[in-house]
């Protein structure tokens, strides 16, 4: 029986005990059976200035966070916790673009690839890109109703579709569509 085959028949919890007292090979494990669930949470999403890779690998960072950090015999289960872990990193990724922190994710560097050097921007042209997100974000807020507006606020706050639909007094899916419908909008802005 292979290694994979026989963390395959041990829940998460043991996996996690086994991980705890030294075992490597638990954690390629749980981050290929987990990925699947950051791949989901990472269309949930939009990164302003990035696409679905920049917020999988995010999420993938936050999976990692959670493997780490998990202590078996805790108050919740490990898919509850790495849930947890994997939406505040994207949302916190989320969150940083909108901020222009990170002017969204433009130095990072993929794990599976060789790493490149980055070349430092000068002053002028940093002050410059932030002139053009300033200007990507006018344009998006003129795009948006205040409803839209109000429903992509709590949709960032990472509100379910349930609770959006209570602050705003409509059903899940009058939210749904409202979130489509901006998924679009912000796509046209992504054109320009």
């Amino acid at each position: 029986m292979s290694q994979r085959e026989e963390y395959e028949k041990l829940t998460d919890e043991e996996l996690m005990k086994r991980l705890e007292s030294g075992e490597t090979g638990v954690t390629e494990y749980l981050l290929n059976k987990y990925k699947p669930l950051v791949k989901r949470q990472a269309r949930t999403l939009y990164l302003i200035g990035g696409d679905n890779d920049d917020l999988i690998q995010e999420g993938m960072i936050g999976l990692f966070k959670a493997i780490r950090g998990y202590r078996a015999g805790g108050e919740c289960s490990f898919y509850t916790f790495a849930e947890l872990c994997v939406t505040r990193q994207m949302y916190t990724a989320v969150q940083a673009s909108k901020r222009k922190k990170h002017a969204p994710l433009n130095g990072y560097v993929s794990l599976d690839e060789e790493p490149q050097i980055l070349a430092e921007q000068n002053p002028e042209d940093m002050l410059i890109d932030q002139e053009e997100l300033e200007s990507r974000y006018d344009q998006i807020h003129r795009r948006l109703s205040d409803m839209e507006q109000l429903v992509l606020e709590l949709y960032l706050e990472g509100k379910t579709y349930g609770q959006i639909a209570s602050v705003i007094g409509k059903n899940e899916k009058a939210v749904d569509n409202t979130l489509q419908r901006l998924k679009k909008k912000l796509d046209k802005v992504g054109e320009r």
